[in-house]
C-alpha cells in the first residue's frame, strides 16, 4: 500500500511543476508581446511653437520711451456768432476732412447775403448810369482809370466786398472737420448761442502720429534720421508698429541728460495721443546674418543651444550665438567645423522647449493669440535704461 501512495504523490508533484512551468512561460510571452506592442505604439507628440531661421540684417536698437502725440489735434472755434441749429456728430465718432460737424441757424446769414446783394445791385446801377448815357452819345466808353473812379464814386467796390463777406460768414455757419480724425469733445449743444471765437468741439487725427522719444546723450550719436523704429504700448499689448525717425532735436535736457528724437508712425487705432510708448530706435544694422529667435536660445550643461524640428522630432543643436537685439540672435559658424549648424528655413522651437529632451516627438502648432509679432526686422535691445515717465 505504501509504494502505491508514494507513486501517487510523485505524479501530483510532477503535474504541479508542469503547471508552474506553463504559467511562467505564458507570463513571459505576454510581457514580451506587451513590450513589442509598446515599442510599436507611436509616442505622444508634444505641442510646440516654432519660427524659421533666416538670413537678413540684424538691427540693433536703442530702447527708450516717449509720449504719443497727434499731428493735428484741432480745437474748432466759431468764426461767426449765431445759434446752434444742429449737431451732426457725437464724441468718439470718426469723421473725414470736410465732413459737416454742426450747423448754426442759417436764416440770419441768408438775410445778410440778400441785403448785401441788394446793395451791390444798387451800386452797380449807379455806376452804369454814370457813364452809359454819355457813351451812347459819344460812342466811347470810360478809360480804365475813369471806370475805377466811377465805381468808387458809386460805392460798387465797397458793396461787392460786403457781399463777399456776407457769403463768407454764411459758409462759416456750417462747421466742417479740417482733418480726418475722431471727435474728442463737444462743448456746445443745440439751441445754444455762440459768439465768434468760442470753443465748439475738438477733432483729433489718430492716424498721423508722432512720438517724442527721449534718448540718453551717449546714445544720440547712434541714432540717425530716417532710421527705423518699433513702437509698442501698455495700452495696446501684443501689437508692434513700425515708424521712422523724422528728426533729432538739438537741445539736451541738463537734468535728465537726454535729447529728443521725433518718430513718425501711422496709427492703426491701437495707439492714442497721450499714451506713453516703448520705442526701439535703429542704432546699427549688421547685414547678411544668420538669425534665430532669441527666445529659442536656452542653455544645457553651460552651452547655448536651440531645438530644431526635423521629421517631427526636436533635435538638440548647439550653437555659437553672436550679437542680439532681444528678438533675433545671430548664429556664428562653429569654431571647429566652420559651419553654421542651422540653415535658413529650419523650424526653431520658440515655445514649449524648456523641458524638452533630445529627439522628443513634437507637433508644431500655431502661435498663441496675443503674442507680439512684427514682420521684417524686429528689435528689443535694452542698451539704455528706460527713462522715468
Amino acid at each position: 500500500m505504501a509504494p502505491v501512495f508514494a507513486a501517487l504523490v510523485l505524479v501530483a508533484c510532477n503535474q504541479s511543476d508542469t503547471a508552474a512551468s506553463t504559467d511562467s512561460t505564458s507570463a513571459t510571452a505576454t510581457a514580451a508581446q506587451e513590450a513589442a506592442e509598446e515599442a510599436g505604439r507611436p509616442a505622444l507628440a508634444l505641442p510646440v511653437t516654432a519660427e524659421e531661421a533666416r538670413d537678413g540684417d540684424l538691427v540693433l536698437r536703442v530702447t527708450t520711451t516717449g509720449q504719443i502725440r497727434s499731428d493735428a489735434a484741432v480745437k474748432l472755434r466759431a468764426e461767426v456768432a449765431g445759434t446752434v441749429a444742429q449737431l451732426v456728430v457725437r464724441p468718439g465718432q470718426a469723421v473725414t476732412k470736410g465732413q459737416v460737424l454742426a450747423r448754426l441757424d442759417g436764416y440770419p446769414f441768408d438775410l445778410s447775403v440778400r441785403d448785401a446783394q441788394a446793395s451791390t445791385d444798387e451800386a452797380e446801377q449807379r455806376f452804369l448810369e454814370s457813364f452809359v448815357p454819355e457813351s451812347v452819345v459819344t460812342g466811347r466808353g470810360p478809360t480804365p482809370e475813369q471806370r475805377k473812379a466811377l465805381m468808387n464814386k458809386a460805392g460798387l467796390v465797397g458793396a461787392r466786398l460786403r457781399l463777399e463777406r456776407a457769403r463768407y460768414e454764411q459758409d462759416r455757419a456750417t462747421i466742417r472737420s479740417p482733418v480726418n480724425g475722431t471727435v474728442d469733445a463737444i462743448e456746445i449743444s443745440a439751441g445754444e448761442k455762440v459768439s465768434a471765437g468760442q470753443a465748439l468741439l475738438t477733432v483729433v487725427d489718430t492716424r498721423n502720429l508722432r512720438i517724442e522719444a527721449q534718448v540718453l546723450e551717449h546714445d544720440l550719436p547712434l541714432v540717425r534720421v530716417g532710421g527705423e523704429a518699433s513702437i509698442s504700448s501698455a495700452g495696446a499689448p501684443g501689437r508692434l508698429l513700425r515708424g521712422r525717425v523724422d528728426a533729432l532735436l538739438p537741445l539736451v535736457d541738463s537734468v535728465t541728460r537726454a535729447g529728443r528724437a521725433i518718430v513718425r508712425v501711422q496709427g492703426d487705432g491701437t495707439l492714442r495721443p497721450g499714451m506713453y510708448a516703448d520705442v526701439q530706435l535703429e542704432a546699427t544694422r549688421l547685414p547678411g546674418r544668420r538669425m534665430v529667435p532669441s527666445r529659442a536660445v536656452i542653455e544645457r550643461d553651460g552651452r547655448p543651444l536651440v531645438f530644431v524640428v526635423k521629421d517631427g522630432r526636436a533635435q538638440w543643436t548647439y550653437i555659437v550665438p553672436g550679437r542680439t537685439n532681444g528678438v533675433d540672435t545671430e548664429v556664428l559658424p562653429d569654431s571647429t567645423t566652420g559651419q553654421i549648424p542651422v540653415n535658413p528655413g529650419d523650424q526653431i522651437i520658440t515655445e514649449g522647449h524648456l523641458t524638452l529632451t533630445h529627439d522628443a516627438p513634437v507637433r508644431v502648432t500655431a502661435p498663441r493669440e496675443g503674442a507680439p509679432r512684427e514682420s521684417g526686422d524686429t528689435a528689443r535691445l535694452d542698451r539704455a535704461p528706460k527713462l522715468k515717465r
